[in-house]
């Protein structure tokens, strides 16, 4: 398992500079000129010559190719710039930002793995009867509504009419209750369909039968038999939902007035502020590649062929 673990920690690292690469060239290459951004966020007026001196200061002078390498040095010591609309350094912003959207991605994963996976055992179960019925037809209102949207529904009901729940900020745990619904929902769905599908099909297999024939209680069957084989394909999806959750944070950020990294970058797209834009895709690339990293190890734990076959490589 550590093996297999630093070989996929050494293939994460030609994607991370990739995506380092695609992003500054895409900012860089874009309409509009930094300089004249950087100097409308420090309210100093647009002449020529200021012009010039923030071309200087912000290294817009140099070629492209000597501009990225300079960011990646400065990004190897973490050191990801100063930004143009907080004055201060980028690190430090997303550190202050990023345990809220840690908070509301965690949040939304515990209801999509504490929900989703059991209604989906559930339906599969009890195919073609209420249960199923019912939780399918759930599942697929879920995934028709998007997350922004069900946010604003929810701060109507809950705390508008209802008056239960807080409709913004983050101000204790009632207030994680909206976001985290609004955030989980379609990932819950999705898990709750895959589940179901995956527990059907290893219903269906053959070494059921012998279970059951040597006297296994139907409990014993699901517990040691069912669930390990049906849990692989809900598992490999997780890094998947987890960017999910991540990129549709950003939105319901915005909708709660949640302060996580996803109204932070919003807020750098509106002003073009490149050093948070930079500073965040790189942040949210590394969690997003740790996840799948540990999502691997998860499945390659739950099976013991992909134990295998990594051994043999």
């Amino acid at each position: 398992m550590l093996a297999f673990a630093l070989r996929r920690v050494l293939t994460l690292l030609p994607l991370l500079l990739l995506v380092s690469v695609v992003f500054f060239a895409m900012l860089r290459l874009g309409r509009g000129d930094p300089a004249l951004d950087y100097l409308r966020l420090s309210q100093v007026p647009p002449t020529e010559a200021a012009l010039a001196l923030a071309r200087q200061q912000l290294g817009l002078d140099r070629s492209l190719p000597v501009q990225y390498l300079s960011w990646l040095a400065d990004a190897a010591r973490l050191d990801f710039g100063t930004s143009w609309a907080t004055r201060r350094p980028v690190l430090e912003d997303i550190l202050q930002a990023l345990p809220a959207t840690l908070q509301l991605a965690g949040a939304a994963m515990a209801l999509v793995l504490l929900l989703g996976l059991p209604l989906g055992l559930l339906a599969a179960l009890h195919r073609d009867r209420w249960p199923d019925h019912l939780t399918r037809a759930l599942a697929f209102l879920g995934v028709s509504l998007p997350n922004f949207w069900l946010g604003f529904l929810l701060v109507l009901l809950f705390s508008v009419q209802l008056g239960w729940l807080p409709a913004m900020g983050r101000e204790g745990p009632a207030s994680l209750i909206l976001p985290a619904i609004a955030t989980a929902t379609v990932s819950l769905c999705v898990t709750l369909r895959l589940m179901r599908a995956s527990v059907l099909g290893v219903l269906g297999e053959r070494h059921l039968v012998f279970a059951r024939a040597r006297g296994l209680p139907e409990r014993g069957v699901v517990a040691r038999h069912v669930l390990p084989n049906a849990l692989i394909p809900p598992l490999t999806t997780l890094g998947l939902h987890l960017g999910e959750l991540l990129g549709g944070a950003m939105v319901v950020e915005m909708v709660f007035a949640w302060p996580g990294l996803g109204r932070y970058a919003l807020l750098a797209i509106g002003n073009r502020d490149f050093p948070a834009l930079q500073g965040f895709v790189l942040a949210m690339t590394t969690i997003f590649v740790l996840c799948n990293l540990l999502v691997d190890l998860a499945y390659a734990w739950l099976d013991p062929r992909i134990r295998l076959a990594a051994r043999a490589a």
